[in-house]
This record gives structure tokens, C-alpha cells and sequence, in this order.
């Protein structure tokens, strides 16, 4: 009865040491970031995006032009205008297309409600609508020489920079934003920082250097193996299958 007893003496006892144990509070070394810290940024006057015009702006006695359809403007790489100004936000266009007017108006109206212009100012990288898309009406014959304009459209590079977000801002409060607009464009676009241009650069590099594989497109191509300049697109020769 005693033995009995003194064991569970015992284990009352070890149960309450570690409750104890675990009720003692302990100090531990916490990390906290330092703030983010912007520099100097030149604000704009306009700290929201310029609504666009739906149609250039002719004279009285000038007669809009009609054009064909121009898809050397969406074909390849955009040389000049694939670079961030600000070096901080943007939507970067991944293959050609072009931009109508509704598409300005719904990237406007959707950072207007995100975007707080006491911080962060938007600016656009591509010209309004400028080039003109014909149409015929319904029901029309063949015939009858090209139709009338029915709207203008803005065409649009692989690589090509659409707008740019600027200000007291990180990456991480409007790449929402950003990436929600650019699901809706009418191409393939992303947002992208100015630490993502400068990595995909150097990678690109890396990428080239590091290949083991000597047969590319480009030595495919350029040395014409299996006969394939006889039957590839002319633009397939100009960039090696990389812009389709």
C-alpha cells in the first residue's frame, strides 16, 4: 500500500514539475526587416492615366486614311521600348497584339480604384489608338472596294513595355493589380519588376552559355540541315522560331 502510494506520489509529482516546466515563459530573438526605403522619386503633375483618344484627331479637310493590316507591327521583338524608365513596375507585353480602345478604358478604370495616387502614379508606355480597322457590314457582297473604318487599335511587340506604376510602392502590393489587367489584354502579357527584366537577362545569357548542345535553331537554320529554309516562314529565318 505504501509502495503504491509513493509511486503515485510520484507521478503527481514529475506531472506538475513539467506542467511547470512548460508554463515557464521563455525569451526568444526576433527578426524584423527594416522599412523599405524608396529614394527619391519624381512624382507627376497627373498622378493618374490620361484617358485616350478613341480616334486620331484629323482636320476638317483631311480624309481619315484606310491601311492594311500592318502585322510587321506585331511580328518579332520590340528593339526600343522594353525597359522600365521608373526601374520599379510595369506590364510587359509577351507576344504581339494590339489594344483597342475599350482595352485603354479597362486598364484605367481598374487602377483607378486600386491605385492611391497619394503614393503611386500609373503612365502610360504606348501610344494611343492610331491605326485603322476596316470592316464590312452584314450581309454585304463581295466587292464594292475596301469598307469603312470601323475602329482604331494601337499594335503592340513581343517584349514591349504597356504601361508602368511608379511611387512609394513594392512589387508585392501591385502585382495583384498589375496581373489582373494583364489576364485581360487581348495578348499574352505579365507583370514584371525591374529585378525581373535584369534576371530574364542575365539568365538568357547564362542559358546560352551553359548549352551543351551545339545543334541550336539558329546553327539549324543558318546552315540549312534537312532542307529546312525550303519550307520554314521567312521569319523563322530572321529569329529562329522564337517569336511565332
Amino acid at each position: 500500500m505504501s509502495l503504491t502510494l509513493t509511486i503515485k506520489t510520484a507521478m503527481q509529482t514529475a506531472a506538475g514539475l513539467q506542467l511547470a516546466v512548460l508554463r515557464v515563459p521563455v525569451a526568444g530573438l526576433k527578426y524584423f526587416a527594416p522599412p523599405v526605403t524608396f529614394g527619391d522619386i519624381d512624382f507627376p503633375e497627373r498622378r493618374k492615366l490620361k484617358v485616350v483618344d478613341r480616334q486620331p484627331q484629323y482636320t476638317a479637310t483631311i480624309r481619315p486614311p484606310k491601311m492594311t493590316k500592318r502585322l510587321d507591327l506585331m511580328r518579332g521583338p520590340e528593339e526600343y521600348h522594353n525597359f522600365l524608365i521608373h526601374k520599379q513596375y510595369g506590364i510587359q507585353a509577351l507576344c504581339g497584339g494590339r489594344m483597342a480602345y475599350n482595352h485603354f478604358e479597362m486598364v484605367r478604370y481598374t487602377l483607378g480604384r486600386k491605385i492611391n495616387p497619394n503614393t503611386m502614379f500609373p503612365q502610360w508606355r504606348i501610344d494611343p489608338p492610331w491605326l485603322p480597322v476596316t470592316k464590312k457590314g452584314q450581309g454585304q457582297r463581295m466587292g464594292g472596294g475596301k469598307g469603312a473604318i470601323d475602329h482604331y487599335v494601337t499594335p503592340l511587340k513581343a517584349g514591349r513595355i504597356v504601361l508602368e506604376i511608379g511611387g512609394h510602392c513594392t512589387f508585392d502590393e501591385v502585382k495583384l493589380w498589375l496581373g489582373e489587367i494583364a489576364n485581360k489584354l487581348p495578348f499574352k502579357a505579365r507583370a514584371v519588376s525591374q529585378e525581373m527584366l535584369e534576371k530574364d537577362k542575365l539568365q538568357e545569357i547564362e542559358d546560352a552559355k551553359n548549352n551543351l548542345n551545339p545543334y541550336t535553331m539558329e546553327y539549324i537554320i543558318r546552315n540549312n540541315m534537312a532542307g529546312v529554309q525550303n519550307w520554314i516562314s521567312p521569319f523563322d529565318r530572321k529569329w529562329f522560331c522564337k517569336y511565332r
